[in-house]
């Protein structure tokens, strides 16, 4: 017998849904069509295909498995629109979606327009599957993350122009860092309990909760700046072999990095391009956009270390004056992207969502000032490959204790 979702629960999912879909068009407000059509590299998608794929997940996941599924907006858009999703069908190769002229973008937009139409009056029945109700809650989360690689998709994307254009005019995502110096935060460890405690959403990546030993170690109460980044640069940290992984100093020798991505270096001094365009370097600013190399090896020019992601997670729930940890960078954490013991992938086709990428990825913990309110959460984890540098990624130190 198939369970139902209460006609409550449906309701308050019904404005979720709402609210999660419409902040995705806010996020091309003042963007043109051509904006939303760039592909700066295979790693980001195009704003539009990010708008189309999104609904996509609606229209196979959760329309199409209803009694009464509507008929498909367009038959094309499930391999166009599909990303790694294996077990549904074909897909269009990834770093070829930005020559996807056709749809247009207001053809992708009724497209929105049509599944959201069709989901608002599903989630309105009093009969809505219990089933179903878990996989919208798992695509509104879904959206959320795409919502923060449009914000990182789209920067990358801009910064490919000598134009340096903004996405908004007004405003910089340079976050000043809280407080002055950062102050080594002591931790016992012992004996803790990490993973997702069953309060609310999670991955199946965050399960099952268990235990794990740590030593005693020592957090940083804040993230790097920039003007701490900037003494590493000053001291040669880029010149400097013996401070890098080989695997890191091989990338920086390949790619002749000097600086994060996005600064720039002239008479007048460094710059750092952003959403809202070129800007000198804020010295009191988070310090964002940089490899796991990068963080690796600041961390260990400054006598210090990154945290693994159990030492960071556990700190978190020690009532500590641990600041910004949510809302400015995803951290690195020295932890390769594994299973934990005893994982199980979901069921069916949404199973490849989280475990076939545990490999050649690290770990990041916390949030950025582009990911959704409300979306982070202690147990979280992010996961990119250890050269990836165009999300909010940054630094916090570790010390053994």
């Amino acid at each position: 017998m198939t369970m139902q979702a209460p006609y409550t629960e449906a309701a308050v999912l019904g404005s979720r849904y709402r609210k999660v879909r419409d902040y995705s068009v806010e996020l091309i407000d003042g963007l043109s069509a051509e904006d939303c059509q760039l592909q700066s590299m295979a790693e980001a998608s195009p704003l539009k295909w990010h708008l189309a794929h999104t609904s996509w997940f609606f229209e196979t996941f959760i329309l199409g498995e209803l009694a009464h599924a509507p008929t498909p907006f367009d038959p094309a858009f499930k391999i166009l629109f599909n990303s790694y999703y294996i077990g549904v069908g074909d897909r269009h190769d990834r770093p070829e979606r930005g020559m996807l002229s056709r749809p247009s973008l207001d053809q992708v937009l009724a497209y929105r327009r049509h599944v959201d139409e069709h989901m608002q009056l599903a989630l309105a029945t009093a009969d809505f599957p219990a089933e179903l109700a878990t996989l919208v809650e798992l695509g509104l989360n879904h959206e959320q993350q795409h919502q923060e690689l449009m914000l990182t998709d789209l920067k990358h994307h801009f910064s490919r122009n000598p134009l340096f254009p903004a996405w908004r005019e007004t405003g910089t995502d340079q976050r000043p860092s809280p407080g002055p110096a950062a102050t080594p935060l002591v931790f016992e460890g012992g004996l803790v309990e990490v993973g997702h405690d069953a309060n609310g959403f999670c991955y199946d990546n965050e399960l099952p909760r268990h235990r794990v030993w740590l030593e005693p170690f020592a957090l940083a109460s804040r993230n790097v700046s920039n003007g701490e980044y900037l003494a590493f640069i000053r001291d040669g940290g880029y010149q400097r072999p013996e401070l890098w992984l080989s695997d890191g100093w091989d990338q920086v020798c390949s790619e002749q990095w000097q600086a994060p991505l996005y600064w720039q270096h002239d008479d007048s001094g460094w710059h750092v391009f952003t959403l809202h365009g070129l800007q000198p370097v804020n010295d009191e600013a988070t310090l964002t956009h940089i490899s796991f190399y990068e963080a690796d090896a600041y961390a260990r020019w400054a006598g210090a270390r990154l945290p693994t992601e159990m030492e960071w997670e556990h700190a978190t729930t020690q009532n500590q004056p641990l600041q910004g940890l949510f809302d400015e960078v995803w951290q690195w954490c020295n932890s390769a992207y594994l299973p934990y013991p005893g994982f199980q992938p979901a069921a069916g086709a949404v199973g490849e969502y989280n475990g076939k990428f545990m490999i050649n990825q690290m770990v990041l913990r916390g949030g950025s000032l582009a990911t959704p309110t409300g979306h982070s959460r202690a147990s979280y984890r992010n996961f990119f490959p250890a050269w990836a540098r165009w999300q909010f990624s940054g630094v916090r130190l570790a010390w053994d204790g």
